[in-house]
């Protein structure tokens, strides 16, 4: 990480499956890598939420997925 903002693998991780889940180009122009960058994790994780709309839609399994990223992103 060339920026040095991720402090963990869990962190790590976390934004790995949401950047492939998401794209890299949504991701690298999201307002959670504006939060990382500026440090704030808190405002970074709850940015992972956001994201979890496919079609337009809501959808079960992205809510899901979204919260485990989330936790884990968050998780000591």
């Amino acid at each position: 990480d060339k920026h040095g903002t991720v402090q963990s693998q869990n962190q790590f991780d976390a934004l790995v499956s949401l950047a492939y889940n998401i794209g890299t180009n949504a991701f690298k122009t999201s307002t959670l890598v504006k939060y990382l960058n500026a440090l704030d994790y808190k405002a970074a994780a709850d940015e992972f939420p956001k994201w979890n709309r496919g079609g337009g839609k809501v959808l079960k399994g992205l809510v899901r997925r979204r919260e485990a990223e989330r936790a884990l992103f968050l998780k000591k």
